[in-house]
């Protein structure tokens, strides 16, 4: 019997978040949460300590409420839950390093690589679905029925998969680099490994300079998206209150 009570006692937490969760406007919530995460990744040039330990509260609250049978399951949900995912990243970094931190001196550049490889790869997952999620506001918006075949919850789930993909590719190359920087430095560069750290630099140096340059453009995109969505609905809302 002592051993179902931590069960039972979690068990009960999630069933009265969950319970609170469908008491409220999912949709508020939602909106809440997209907004928190557009200012802590393309508004501020950098994430601080307050809006990281936001993001992660409002990541879990939205793992929590996408369970809620009241958020139906469509293609936007689907990509928020892919976003709150993305802070799994973020937590896992912390870990490693407080972790790393015990270790002082003796930790490897590697392995404090590997933290800042996955902010990174939190950073860019994110700004992606969200830029994902502002493309699909204006489908809905400017083309409801002409986009309603691809906005489907099969085509989100792919989406999402291949973001994650491309990103772990990319991050996989920057580790290789970091990695071979630290033990291939001495290599000459005719060699097999120099000429290998030589193409890895290169790649990681090139890829660098291009997530810089998307970076910049999904912030100007949307901008864009949301000026056009906003300005398109504020005659509306006008005739409304007429």
């Amino acid at each position: 019997m002592q051993k179902t009570i931590p069960g039972c006692f979690f068990q009960k937490i999630y069933s009265s978040l969950t319970g609170i969760s469908m008491e409220r406007d999912h949709m508020k919530d939602l909106r809440r949460y997209l907004a928190l995460k557009y200012i802590q990744y393309l508004v501020l040039s950098s994430s601080n300590a307050v809006s990281t330990l936001l993001g992660l509260l409002g990541s879990t609250y939205t793992m929590i409420l996408l369970q809620s049978a009241k958020v139906s399951s469509k293609s936007t949900a689907v990509l928020i839950s892919s976003l709150a995912q993305a802070d799994i990243l973020v937590l896992l970094s912390l870990v490693s390093d407080v972790v790393l931190g015990s270790f002082g001196a003796s930790v490897s550049p590697t392995a404090s690589a590997v933290v800042r490889i996955l902010l990174t790869a939190n950073a860019h997952v994110s700004c992606v679905l969200l830029s994902c999620v502002a493309f699909e506001a204006y489908l809905i918006t400017f083309l409801p029925s002409e986009s309603r075949p691809l906005r489907t919850v099969r085509n989100a789930r792919l989406l999402s998969r291949v973001i994650w993909a491309l990103v772990a590719a990319e991050c996989a190359l920057f580790l290789l680099d970091e990695h071979l920087r630290a033990g291939g430095a001495s290599s000459p560069s005719r060699s097999p490994l120099g000429l290998l750290f030589q193409l890895c630099g290169a790649a990681a140096a090139l890829l660098r300079s291009l997530s810089y340059i998307l970076g910049i453009l999904l912030r100007i995109i949307n901008v864009y998206i949301y000026y056009k969505i906003f300005f398109s609905m504020s005659p509306r809302s006008r005739l409304k209150s007429k």
